[in-house]
C-alpha cells in the first residue's frame, strides 16, 4: 500500500527543483554564461528535444528514427509508430524543424501534417507536445521567463491586483536588455555555445511589458540596474497544454463564426474601467499564438479555417509576429503545426488567392503503413492496450488484416509484369528467389501515379481495427476464445459498405482485395497444416543428409554411394530437382541456388556447427514440402473436417504440432477443418 508521504516524496522527486524559485536577473545572466542553451528559440529546444530522447540511423531506409517515436520511452512503448513511411515522414518534420534551428527558413513556414484519417498525424502531433513538455521540466531543456514586481509602488494608477504582472508572453529574461547590450550578451555566450545554431533574439517587449520598463526607466532616471535588481524576478517555465502555457491547441470552430481574436487576443474588458481602452495594460493575451510562445502552436484540420482567417498566419510565420486589433504588434516566437486531411488540401490546393498562405508552408506527408507486418503491430499494440486476456489471436490474423488494408492503399502495378499482391509482399520485404522486383521503382512509380502520394488513399488503420474489435466481440458471445482470420475476413466483408469514408466506386476492388487476402491465408493456413502433419525431424534430417550429399558430389564433378547397394552413382538429379522444384527454383537457377547452400554448409562446418538443415529456412522449407509430396497420399484429408473420423491421438498429436506454431487448441482444429477441406477439395480436382 502506498503511503501519503511516499506519494508526496515520489511528486518531489520528480518536479524540476527550482519550479518555485525565484531567481534575479543577475543570476540568469550567469547562467546564460554557463549554459547558453537556456536563451533557445523555440525551434532550437525542440530539435534538440528529437535528439534527446534518442536517435538511431536505419542506413538501409536513409532516416534517423526518433526514440520518442519509435519506441516511446516515457511510456514504455505504449505509443510507437510502426512502418517505414512514418518514421520517414517524421525524419522530413525533424529536418524542418532543425533547419529552422539554424535560421535556413523552415523557422518562418508552418509545417503541414498533411494526411488521409487515421494515419498517424494527430498521434505524432499529441506525443511531440507530451515529450516537450516533459523535456522543459528537465535540465536539459530548461526555460525561463520573468515577472514585473513592486509596480503599484512606483506607477499611481496600476490596479493594486496588478502589483505583480508576469511577462503575458512568457518572453526570455534576455528581451528586458536594449537591443545593442543584448546583443554584446548574444555574442559572448554563442563563443560558449556547443551547438550547430547560433542563439539570436532580436524580439521587443510585448507592449504590456515596453509600457512598464518605460515607466520604471523614467522613475530611475534610465538606471536598467536599479530596474532590473528591484522590479524584476524570474522564474522557470514549464511548458504545459493544460495550463495554455508555451503549448496551445487550436481547433476552429463555426466557420460563420471565426474571429481572429481567437488567436491574437483581445481587448481586457475588465480592464478597460482602470486604465483607458488604448493603454496596453488593457489588453487581454489569451489568443492562441500568445499562448504558445515559447513553444509549439499546434492547428488541428488548419484548413478548415476561413480564408480571411488563415491571414493571420501570414505576419505569425514570415515576419514572426501577430498585429491585433487596435494594438502595437507583438514578436512570437513559436513552431507552428498544423495538421489537415485530404479533403480540405484538394479544396484548397488549386485556390490562388491561397498562394500565399501556401507560400509559407511546408508540406509533409503522413501516409498510411505500406508494410503490412507493421500495420499488424498497430493492432496488437491496439489489443495489448486493451482488456481481451482470454482471446487469443490466431497466426495470420492480424497480418492478413493488415494485408487487406495494404492492398486499398497502394496503386495497381504498371505493365501487368507483377500482381497487386506480390507488390504488396515486395512491400513487405518478401521477394521470392527470381523475382526481379526493384521496389523503389515501384514506389516511385506508385507515388507518380496517385492523386497526391501513394498511401494517401485507402482504408484507415480504424475501419480495420474496429472490425476486429467487432470479430473479437462476437467471438465472445459465441463462446469462442480465439480469433481467427476467417472470423475477421467475415466481418470486413459485412461492413465495407456501411462504413461512410469509402467510396462506392471501391467496392468492387475492396471486394477483389478481399479474395486476394482470403487466397493468400489458404496458402498460409495449408503450410501450416502441412509442417503439423508431414514434419519429422529425423526423416527431414536424413533428406537433408542425402540432399548435401548429392550437392557436392554434382558441384565436384564426383559420384555418390548409393544408400541401398553402396554402388557409386551420379547425383541423383531427379532427387534433386523435387526438392529445389518445391521453392520453385527454375532449372537455369538450380546451380546458384545448389552453390548457395554448399556455401552455408561449409560456414558452419568451420565454425564447428554441425549440419542442421532446419535452421536453414529455405532448405527447411524444401525438405519440408518434398516429405508433405511423399506422405499426403497416405493421409485422409476428409477426416480432417470430421472429428468423428479420425483417430484421437493422431488428431491430438496434429493439434500439438499446430500449437507449437502459435494455433490455441480450439484454433488449431479450426484450421485443420479449414486446411483439410482445402487440400481434398485440390486433391479431387487432381
Amino acid at each position: 500500500m502506498e503511503t501519503l508521504e511516499e506519494l508526496s516524496k515520489e511528486y518531489r522527486d520528480t518536479i524540476p527543483s527550482d519550479l518555485r524559485r525565484v531567481h534575479s536577473f543577475e543570476w540568469y545572466l550567469e547562467t546564460l554564461y554557463e549554459d547558453p542553451k537556456v536563451a533557445r528559440s523555440s525551434h532550437q529546444r525542440l530539435a534538440d528535444m528529437f535528439d534527446y530522447y534518442g536517435t538511431e540511423y536505419d542506413e538501409e531506409a536513409g532516416v534517423v528514427e526518433y526514440a520518442l517515436a519509435a519506441e516511446d520511452p516515457l511510456d514504455e512503448g505504449e505509443n510507437t509508430f510502426y512502418g517505414r513511411g512514418i518514421h520517414e515522414s517524421i525524419h522530413e518534420f525533424v529536418n524542418k524543424v532543425k533547419s529552422g534551428a539554424r535560421g535556413l527558413g523552415p523557422e518562418k513556414r508552418i509545417k503541414l501534417l498533411l494526411g488521409p484519417v487515421g494515419s498517424g498525424k494527430s498521434d505524432f502531433d499529441r506525443q511531440v507536445r507530451q515529450y516537450f513538455e516533459d523535456y522543459t521540466a528537465r535540465d536539459e531543456g530548461r526555460m525561463y521567463t520573468f515577472r514585473w514586481t513592486g509596480l503599484c509602488d512606483i506607477l499611481g494608477d496600476q490596479d493594486p491586483s496588478d502589483d505583480v504582472v508576469r511577462s503575458p508572453m512568457n518572453q526570455d529574461p534576455l528581451v528586458l536588455l536594449p537591443p545593442k547590450q543584448r546583443e554584446r550578451v548574444l555574442e559572448d555566450i554563442n563563443e560558449a555555445l556547443d551547438a550547430p545554431y547560433t542563439i539570436r533574439n532580436e524580439q521587443a517587449l510585448d507592449p504590456a511589458s515596453e509600457f512598464y520598463m518605460d515607466a520604471l526607466l523614467e522613475h530611475y532616471d534610465d538606471d536598467l540596474q536599479q530596474v532590473l535588481e528591484n522590479h524584476i524576478e524570474v522564474v522557470r517555465l514549464l511548458a504545459d497544454e493544460n495550463k495554455r502555457q508555451a503549448i496551445e491547441t487550436f481547433e476552429p470552430k463555426d466557420k460563420k463564426n471565426q474571429d481572429e481574436t481567437e488567436l491574437t487576443g483581445d481587448v481586457n474588458y475588465s480592464k478597460i474601467a482602470v486604465y483607458g481602452e488604448s493603454d496596453p495594460r488593457a489588453f487581454d493575451y489569451s489568443g492562441a499564438f500568445c499562448n504558445a510562445n515559447r513553444g509549439i502552436f499546434s492547428g488541428e484540420e488548419l484548413l478548415k479555417l476561413q480564408r480571411e482567417f488563415l491571414y493571420d498566419f501570414l505576419h505569425a510565420t514570415q515576419e514572426q509576429t501577430i498585429k491585433p486589433k487596435s494594438n502595437p504588434r507583438i514578436d512570437i516566437d513559436q513552431v507552428i503545426v498544423g495538421r489537415t486531411n485530404m479533403p480540405e488540401y484538394r479544396d484548397k490546393k488549386g485556390d490562388e488567392k491561397m498562394e500565399a498562405f501556401n507560400d509559407r508552408t511546408k508540406r509533409i506527408d503522413f501516409p498510411y503503413v505500406l508494410q503490412y507486418d507493421a500495420e499488424a503491430r498497430i493492432y496488437r499494440k491496439m489489443l495489448k492496450n486493451a482488456d481481451v486476456p482470454e482471446m487469443h489471436v490466431e497466426p495470420h490474423t492480424l497480418e492478413m488484416a493488415g494485408l487487406f488494408g495494404v492492398l486499398t492503399r497502394i496503386e495497381e502495378p504498371d505493365g501487368g509484369t507483377i500482381s497487386i499482391l506480390q507488390k504488396a509482399k515486395a512491400y513487405n520485404g518478401e521477394i521470392d528467389e527470381g523475382e526481379d522486383i526493384d521496389v523503389t521503382k515501384l514506389r516511385e512509380e506508385g507515388d507518380t501515379t496517385a492523386d497526391i502520394g501513394e498511401g494517401m488513399d485507402g482504408v484507415s488503420p480504424r475501419f480495420i481495427g474496429d472490425e476486429i474489435a467487432e470479430a473479437i466481440m462476437d467471438s465472445m458471445h459465441r463462446g469462442r476464445t480465439f480469433l481467427s482470420p476467417l472470423a475477421a475476413f467475415n466481418h470486413l466483408e459485412e461492413n465495407l459498405e456501411n462504413h461512410g469514408s469509402i467510396p462506392e466506386e471501391q467496392f468492387e476492388d475492396y471486394y477483389r482485395y478481399l479474395e486476394l487476402v482470403r487466397e493468400e491465408y489458404k496458402e498460409r493456413a495449408i503450410e501450416d497444416v502441412r509442417h503439423a502433419l508431414a514434419y519429422d525431424l529425423d526423416e527431414i534430417q536424413r533428406q537433408g543428409e542425402k540432399y548435401m550429399d548429392h550437392v557436392m558430389a554434382y558441384i565436384d564433378d564426383d559420384t555418390v554411394e548409393d544408400e541401398l547397394t553402396g554402388r557409386e552413382q551420379d547425383p541423383d538429379e531427379a532427387f534433386l530437382r523435387a526438392v529445389e522444384e518445391k521453392l520453385d527454383v527454375p532449372g537455369d537457377r538450380k546451380d546458384d541456388f545448389r552453390q548457395e547452400v554448399a556455401n552455408w554448409v561449409s560456414r558452419r562446418a568451420r565454425e564447428g556447427e554441425p549440419f542442421e538443415p532446419q535452421d536453414n529456412d529455405r532448405l527447411r522449407r524444401a525438405l519440408e514440402r518434398k516429405l508433405w509430396e511423399d506422405k499426403k497420399h497416405n493421409i485422409n484429408f476428409s477426416a480432417l473436417v470430421s472429428s468423428g473420423d479420425l483417430d484421437d491421438d493422431e488428431r491430438n498429436a496434429w493439434v500439438d504440432a499446430l500449437e507449437e506454431q502459435g494455433y490455441s487448441t480450439d484454433g488449431a482444429k479450426e484450421v485443420l477443418e479449414f486446411a483439410g477441406a482445402e487440400v481434398a477439395k485440390s486433391e479431387l480436382e487432381e
